[in-house]
């Protein structure tokens, strides 16, 4: 009976941690959609030719796919391992939830961009530039933060609170977390740069 109620104490704890990231995630897009409505007329300007340049490009085939590919790989892994560094920091925590936010955040802004740039013809875009890459890279920096969070915490009850907790042990399993996102990551990566191109493209105005 006790270890049945450890086990569902334990699933319970994990369920609200990562209700709580998804309410983080959730907020993150929303303030990124309606941030595009409070920038003023000279930055939608600006913001609308970038958005045609990066279009006229995907329509002429004007992408160069190598350079995508490394600046996309580069960045992600750059940043997987900064949240996973951070997860062995005790302080690293109200950073990780701040990244996951910026993270969201861009995402709906360029959402919300595409939408109310080209109206009612730029949801098949959207959608496009969305699924599934973007929601590929949610889930893994889902997965990540929990992971880094949880980690952290660990390391904080072991040193402040000399909780007896087995730390190589979770140490390890952190390991493994890290290596399949980094693995994930570039995958997405080659995804994202030599197919969401073609899929966009499909939709495009």
């Amino acid at each position: 009976m006790n270890i049945k109620k450890i086990n569902k104490d334990k699933l319970l704890a994990q369920k609200k941690k990562y209700i709580f990231l998804l309410t983080i995630m959730a907020l993150g897009i929303l303030a990124g959609i309606l941030f595009v409505f409070f920038i003023s007329s000279e930055d939608k300007t600006l913001l609308l030719d970038n958005l045609n340049g990066f279009f006229t490009s995907i329509k002429e085939n004007k992408l160069n796919y190598t350079d995508s590919l490394i600046n996309s790989i580069s960045a992600n892994l750059l940043s997987i391992l900064l949240i996973w560094l951070l997860g062995i920091s005790v302080i690293g925590i109200p950073f990780i939830l701040c990244f996951l936010v910026f993270k969201c955040f861009v995402l709906g802004f360029s959402i919300s961009s595409i939408l109310v740039n080209y109206g009612f013809k730029g949801i098949l875009v959207a959608f496009s530039y969305v699924f599934p890459h973007q929601l590929l890279y949610l889930v893994m920096w889902l997965l990540l933060s929990f992971y880094a969070l949880s980690f952290s915490c660990k390391l904080f009850c072991l040193l402040f609170l000399k909780k007896n907790i087995n730390l190589k042990e979770h140490f390890r399993k952190y390991l493994k977390i890290l290596l399949i996102c980094l693995v994930s990551s570039c995958l997405i990566s080659l995804f994202e740069v030599y197919v969401t191109p073609h899929l966009i493209k499909l939709f495009i105005f």
